[in-house]
């Protein structure tokens, strides 16, 4: 399967502009069968109010990943600050593949240091995704902190992760995303933002791991770009069931 990741360097509060942006960048994706975005693509993270509320996307882009999906044939991912007509908000991962198919799934681990708990409802559970013979664990920028709740089960091929994950912390986003794919012998692709909001800087390192440990490709700091890899799912199959130390895990995991 070919993976591509946008390292994107998010206009703030623009939804419009941020569709634009990326709008420029498919045209350029031949042969891309999953395209990933970062967390929150269309506003940035945004978990401060701005003229006494919280901005959140616009509504339009569920609807625009999907015409995008069909109209390049490829599935594409990534999340979106989300407000349901309720009321209620969530840090939704958008899944959605080309023939109309969308999977959801709502940050379980919501950033208390940056106050996104209180603005935003938490998730109640893991979400896999199957597409093009590969299952995908979808999982938000603070989820890559809490190893558990990403234990493989040999319910999943590979994790996605779309961050926001700051320039201050970034030797943690590098280990992590490593560790996250050899504990659990799975490809990893961690789609992280570029450029700076209100609060902080974002410095990229968008990767896409093996169940090795090694990298497949990562982005440099500060760049705006693609980053595209091939995934070997035959390979990596093959290491499980010669080295299975997933079926080695203790029985703690997340259940709900």
């Amino acid at each position: 399967m070919i993976v591509s990741l946008f390292q994107q360097d998010v206009l703030l509060s623009d939804p419009a502009g941020n569709r634009k942006k990326i709008e420029s960048v498919l045209p350029h994706m031949k042969g891309c069968d999953l395209f990933v975005l970062p967390e929150m693509f269309t506003t940035g993270f945004c978990t401060k109010k701005q003229n006494g509320m919280i901005v959140c996307d616009d509504g339009e882009t569920m609807s625009w990943m999907a015409r995008m999906s069909n109209q390049y044939q490829m599935a594409m991912a990534g999340s979106v600050a989300s407000q349901l007509d309720d009321g209620r908000r969530f840090n939704r991962f958008f899944f959605v593949q080309p023939d109309g198919q969308v999977c959801t799934y709502d940050k379980h681990h919501l950033f208390s240091y940056g106050h996104e708990d209180k603005y935003f409802g938490a998730g109640d559970g893991r979400v896999v995704v199957s597409y093009h013979g590969f299952r995908f664990l979808l999982q938000v920028c603070y989820d890559i902190r809490f190893p558990v709740f990403s234990r493989c089960k040999g319910d999943y091929d590979a994790i996605i992760y779309v961050a926001n994950f700051p320039a201050l912390r970034v030797e943690a986003w590098r280990t992590l995303i490593r560790a996250r794919a050899i504990e659990n012998q799975c490809f990893v692709l961690a789609a992280n933002r570029v450029g700076k909001d209100q609060v902080t800087d974002y410095n990229g390192y968008s990767a896409v791991i093996d169940a090795y440990g090694q990298t497949i490709v990562e982005a440099d700091q500060q760049t705006e770009c693609v980053i595209t890899a091939n995934l070997d799912l035959q390979r990596q199959n093959v290491f499980r069931k010669r080295f299975p130390t997933w079926k080695d895990a203790d029985a703690f995991y997340f259940e709900k």
